[in-house]
């Protein structure tokens, strides 16, 4: 303890690290300082001075809590601990000073303004300000700037905290942001009025305090007090981003990023955040049977009854979709091997070997890449496969990490030794000698796009050695969030998806909308959305998206999660394990459960560590037995970053960002 130092803030005294700022040892006085520039993940830039605080002993005048640490202050007379003062007469004349300035040339929005509600400005002019101000001038007006269709911007309400311009330089990794001019003419502006290259963009929206940067698909549909908030997770990627699911009614109006150090801090990526807008088209809600070519609306009895039929007798083989929750995946392995049938989860082709944790899921957590100082990347994209998986490997980067890549190269936002692109690049890589990286912690990444050829297991049998001889942990990099549950409860089948659909009669689809299944076998699919798998289905099971049902799912480090439910599935959807239930009485093996309750105690008699929400369980080292792999090149397994999933490919919005990405990338470029 003898290096923490004393410090006495309004009149209590508590012990802090010396290497904290004024405003950082304040909060763990339990005493909130106002702020609008200072963001705890950001770079300092102390120019909105509504920290300010009184300093006793120190320069007559407040000083600015964000920008001061603790270590700077003198010991007062006879050493006694220095004095802070919070709430002294100087502190509230010099904060009403402050919000005087800043609302001179704000505008009075309020109405009008979606940031209304959930405004900081509001609040602190509230709680620090003063009911009066002595400018009687005109106001300042600024142009406003086109930054794409996600974010919005009002400039003229806009107090240049520069928050937005520290967040895309630092975290997302672009330059288009930044300050001009001095003094009144300073403004927020964008590069030659470019709008913004970053599939992190969003963030700048919940970071802006004032309603400069508001949501351009959310603008006027709603006002916070009307909405029902409801924690969950997001599957848009394997991260497992905790968010905030908001609804209007039965309409999910938006997604907001909650805070979890464990995985996405407090960002979102750009599709995570506006797929929203998908859950309300191209959905399925009722059942549909396919007679003389054509899909024809249907009773649930008559579906249900229709497919038990085409089912019985019948050589069985069931498909797990990459948004599936464990319920679901488990229920269907349970109906299916019922029958005497195949499961399998790996509808993409990806070699993970079942039953082995260490090799499918990994050794390291997400947090761990903070930590590291060497990481390499092996037939990746984390750009595109975990947007914000990448901004914590840039923030590394930024803190002296080294990052080699193993794949396609690509614009990763940070700079990066490119190995080579193929397997013989990842196999030399053995032959280095790694005395540097084993002094330090070091992290291997594998990504799907490694896995999917016929050598995949080959591929992560190297980066398991790679791992054994820099002492490094590694990460498994999935692409589906679904995948890695289906995994725990051993819902493959030897030799992956050919064995499994190899001669089948009948496919049972549960939401595997990236599978081309060849005309033969009959089908039946049970979705959320009327996707390439309902185009291909005998018979349609309407059934709930992730946001309308309770839901397990597993994130790319093996942290068991739970989705809740925020509103109803549409017309007569039902929830995907009670769909399975349903149906299996009329197969003579009725499933034994008959809520969700009694299906999760089954699933955790089975697989006990998916009790352990939101804990990374440790998984036993198996290194695989090293055998050479082929000669083939890697390729990154997300070809379309915005269109992964059938929730994304029925967004409107989704499809606009990837028509912008092709266009950007096929723009050609003047030569220097």
């Amino acid at each position: 303890m003898s290096d923490l130092r004393k410090i006495i803030i309004d009149d209590r005294e508590i012990e802090v690290d010396p290497a904290l700022t004024l405003i950082q040892a304040c909060e763990e006085a339990g005493i909130e300082i106002p702020r609008f520039c200072y963001h705890e993940r950001l770079s300092i830039a102390g120019n909105c001075r509504m920290c300010l605080v009184e300093v006793v002993g120190g320069p007559p005048k407040p000083a600015a809590s964000c920008a001061m640490q603790v270590r700077d202050l003198r010991p007062g007379p006879e050493g006694a601990p220095p004095v802070i003062k919070t709430n002294s007469p100087m502190v509230k004349k010099a904060r009403e000073g402050v919000m005087e300035f800043l609302l001179i040339n704000h505008p009075l929005d309020c109405p009008i303004c979606d940031q209304g509600g959930e405004c900081d400005l509001q609040d602190q002019a509230m709680a620090y300000g003063v009911d009066f101000s002595r400018y009687r001038e005109p106001k300042r007006a600024n142009e406003d700037l086109d930054l794409g269709p996600l974010v919005e911007t009002h400039m003229t309400r806009c107090i240049s905290c520069t928050r937005c311009v520290r967040f895309t330089t630092e975290v997302a990794g672009i330059s288009q942001m930044g300050q001009t001019g001095r003094g009144e003419d300073s403004e927020i502006t964008s590069y030659l009025g470019e709008t913004l290259d970053s599939n992190l963009q969003g963030n700048i929206i919940d970071l802006c305090p004032v309603g400069a940067l508001v949501s351009k698909p959310y603008a006027f549909t709603a006002r916070p007090w009307e909405l029902t908030k409801t924690e969950s997770i997001d599957v848009m990627d394997a991260l497992g981003s905790s968010i905030r699911v908001d609804t209007k009614g039965r309409e999910v109006m938006r997604f907001l990023p909650r805070n979890h150090d464990g995985t996405n801090e407090e960002w979102l990526s750009d599709k995570s955040r506006f797929v929203w807008d998908g859950l309300r088209r191209q959905r399925l809600d009722r059942p549909y049977i396919r007679e003389n070519g054509r899909l024809r609306p249907a009773s649930w009895e008559e579906a249900l009854t229709a497919a038990a039929a085409a089912i019985k007798g019948k050589k069985l083989a069931g498909l797990v979709g990459d948004l599936v929750p464990v319920e679901a995946a488990y229920a269907l392995k349970l109906l299916v091997e019922g029958q005497g049938g195949k499961v399998e989860c790996r509808t993409d082709g990806a070699r993970l070997p079942a039953g082995n944790r260490s090799a499918y899921v990994g050794t390291a957590t997400v947090a761990d890449i903070d930590r590291a100082r060497f990481i390499q990347l092996i037939g990746t994209n984390p750009r595109d496969e975990a947007p914000v998986l990448n901004a914590r490997i840039r923030k590394a980067w930024l803190s002296g990490a080294k990052i080699g890549l193993v794949g396609e190269p690509a614009d990763l936002t940070y700079d990066y030794a490119h190995v080579g692109t193929d397997r013989a690049a990842l196999t030399g890589l053995l032959d280095h000698d790694f005395a540097d990286v084993k002094d330090a912690p070091s992290l291997v990444i594998v990504g799907q796009g490694a896995l999917r050829e016929a050598d995949g297991e080959a591929v992560l049998a190297q980066a398991m050695e790679l791992c054994a001889r820099t002492d490094s942990k590694l990460l498994v990099l999935h692409t589906a969030a679904g995948r890695v549950g289906a995994m725990d409860v051993n819902a493959v089948t030897e030799g992956g998806l050919g064995a499994a659909i190899d001669g089948a009669e009948v496919i049972y689809n549960l939401g595997a909308d990236e599978v081309e299944i060849a005309a033969g076998p009959t089908v039946i699919y049970q979705g959320s959305h009327g996707d390439r798998g309902a185009h291909r289905a005998d018979i349609i099971l309407p059934s709930a998206a992730w946001t309308e049902e309770q839901g397990l799912f597993v994130n790319t480090e093996g942290r068991p999660q739970l989705a809740i439910r925020a509103g109803f599935p549409p017309g007569e959807a039902k929830e995907n394990w009670a769909i399975l239930r349903a149906l299996s009485p009329r197969l003579g093996e009725t499933l034994p459960f008959d809520s969700i309750a009694a299906l999760r105690r089954a699933l955790v008699a089975e697989v006990p560590h998916l009790a352990r929400i939101d804990t990374v369980p440790e998984n036993d080292w198996q290194p695989l037995e090293l055998r050479a792999p082929g000669d083939a090149g890697f390729r990154n397994a997300v070809a379309d970053h915005y269109l992964t999933n059938p929730i994304a490919r029925a967004s409107a919005l989704m499809a606009e960002l990837s028509a912008a990405a092709k266009a950007r990338a096929a723009s050609p470029l003047a030569a220097e």
